[in-house]
């Protein structure tokens, strides 16, 4: 049997994090992890989000911060890595070994031209000619399925789509033809069919070069059909490893076989999702669900809704452009409409349309947006202020829709002030208070900062910001798109107990299909702008009657086995 190409053998991290009377202290991120990379395979590395994985993969290639240590052995190819001096390693870095990072936009340098970076490393590694590299960078492009790949050498990173900047990322890490390529997370921002492009190319991209990968995913349908192997990591130790066929077929940690049941199934979702904690334990979740009134009021009529941008074109000359049109929905409630299609569909424009949040100047919108009967688009100021109230909105990324500088305390508060909700401020903070409590947050996180909380704990905070100003309808703009696997059963198995209590109606955006199936009443298919499918949520998904629903079905990563 072959050596591996790399192995890891009780590897430690600690992160010096401050001075006390004895010296410094110590955070241990990783505790005596092994595994080996064979040649010309896949292996991945999976866990929730603080397990280790990505700390683990930097440290291979020395890319974490100054007050990191690293204990063990990383041996690549024979050489111990840690044994050698810090520039043995920054000569395998981009030559033998490189790095595929999850967001394309803040790796790629935004004042400088595709071409430019990708042909540093070429001239940099391998001494190619300014000409040389500026061919071998055009062949690279074209490779990875870029089209125009001339054109595209001049063309900085905002002029490209997130799946074009990934292209590119991948274009950089394959210049040298590396043995070893570290993917952390290059799908995880994607939509559902861009991502099995870049799925595919990989894989492709992996045989042609002989390369191995190892892959950093939470994302386990996805791990299911890439990898070969897998490693489950959970707080810095390896849980379970093996072939992921076996181990994703019949897992034998208690942890393993949690994280697999949070993932919602495409078909026959159940009421309520398993959380990693109930796996562990060996606890059913409850299964009682609420069942829907058909006949509940309509709260949100949408007619023949069409948003347009207007663009630059020549010196003085305006272009008028479709984002969405001639959408049209009923929204009854205590029910959910889930919105899914790719990116540029139209779906997030079609949510922030509903709010009116949209620059008048950007371009006309047309269309009757109907909450409880009124037209919210011909509201005076005063009106539109209580229509706010009653129509609000969770989006994306909770890193970015928090103010850093307001204590979650300020953050809930704040709304209830403007709105004038609750007699003074001491009945304002009982009730945020009460609202933390209530979506999972201890009332302790009062008085903190955004920044001491993780992703899944700022979109609870988000989510209690939502609820502080009593709103009948919420949209939901890939609320959890940006969360792993558990910790996204946990915010969904909270939004439906919400709407469960509060009689709530959400629109739900989302390319994650089976996130749309568990969550929605109702399904609306979008793509250039258009609705091009409708009907109810079990129906759209078991038998998808347009084509580019079929589409999108198909894309769906299914590496993991569906259990009942």
């Amino acid at each position: 049997m072959s050596a591996p190409l790399l192995s890891v053998d009780g590897l430690r991290v600690s992160f010096r994090v401050g001075r006390d009377g004895s010296g410094a202290t110590h955070a241990d991120a990783v505790r005596g992890v092994s595994f080996d990379v064979p040649e010309d395979a896949t292996l991945a590395l999976v866990g929730e989000s603080g397990s280790g994985k990505s700390v683990t993969a930097m440290a291979v290639v020395d890319l974490l911060p100054p007050n990191a240590e690293r204990r063990g052995r990383i041996v690549w190819r024979g050489r111990d890595l840690l044994r050698e001096p810090p520039a043995a390693t920054r000569a395998l870095r981009g030559r033998e070994i490189a790095c595929v990072f999850q967001d394309p936009m803040s790796s790629l340098n935004p004042v400088l031209s595709i071409g430019d970076q990708l042909t540093e490393p070429l001239r940099r590694h391998l001494g190619l000619t300014r000409r040389q590299a500026r061919e071998r960078a055009q062949a690279l492009l074209a490779e990875v399925g870029i089209a125009e790949p001339r054109r595209r050498l001049a063309a900085y990173p905002h002029e490209l789509s997130g799946g074009q900047q990934q292209r590119v990322m991948i274009a950089m890490a394959l210049a040298c033809e590396p043995r070893l390529l570290i993917a952390d997370e290059p799908t995880t921002a994607l939509d559902v069919t861009v991502q099995r492009q870049i799925l595919e190319l990989l894989a492709a991209l992996r045989r042609r070069h002989r390369m191995s990968v190892l892959f950093i995913s939470h994302d386990l349908g996805v791990v299911g059909e890439i990898a070969d192997h897998v490693v489950v990591m959970r707080h810095g130790v390896v849980r379970e490893q093996g072939p992921v066929a076996r181990v994703f077929a019949a897992p034998q940690d208690a942890y393993t076989k949690a994280l697999l049941a949070c993932r919602p199934p495409l078909h026959d979702p159940p009421p309520r999702l398993r959380v990693v904690d109930d796996g562990v334990a060996g606890r059913e979740p409850a299964r009682a669900a609420r069942p829907k009134d058909p006949h509940a009021p309509v709260v949100l009529e949408v007619r023949a809704l069409a948003k347009s941008f207007t663009a630059r074109e020549g010196l003085f000359g305006r272009r008028e452009f479709a984002a969405v049109r001639d959408v049209s929905f009923r929204l009854r409630r205590g029910h959910t409409l889930g919105v899914v299609g790719e990116s540029g569909s139209g779906k997030t424009t079609m949510g922030l349309a509903l709010l009116q949040l949209h620059e008048p100047r950007s371009g006309p919108q047309r269309g009757q947006v109907l909450l409880d009967g009124r037209d919210v688009q011909r509201l005076d100021a005063r009106e539109r202020l209580a229509m706010r109230r009653r129509l609000q909105i969770v989006f994306q990324n909770p890193y970015a829709s928090l103010n850093p500088r307001f204590t979650v305390g300020q953050a809930l508060v704040e709304p209830m002030a403007i709105h004038g909700l609750g007699r003074d401020t001491a009945e304002r903070e009982r009730r945020a208070r009460a609202l933390l409590d209530q979506v999972g947050v201890t009332g302790r996180a009062f008085h903190k900062y955004p920044h001491e909380f993780s992703g899944g704990q700022r979109q609870r905070i988000a989510i209690a910001r939502c609820l502080a100003l009593e709103p009948e309808v919420i949209v939901l703009d890939e609320a959890v798109s940006a969360l792993d696997v558990s910790v996204q059963a946990q915010v969904l198995n909270l939004l439906r107990d919400l709407q469960d209590e509060l009689a709530l109606a959400y629109v739900f955006i989302s390319h994650d299909l089976a996130v749309v199936r568990f969550m929605s009443d109702e399904v609306l298919v979008m793509k250039d702008g258009a609705v091009v499918e409708q009907a109810g949520a079990a129906e759209v998904l078991a038998a998808p009657r347009h084509p580019y629903t079929q589409q999108l079905l198909a894309a769906v990563p299914r590496g993991v086995p569906e259990r009942a």
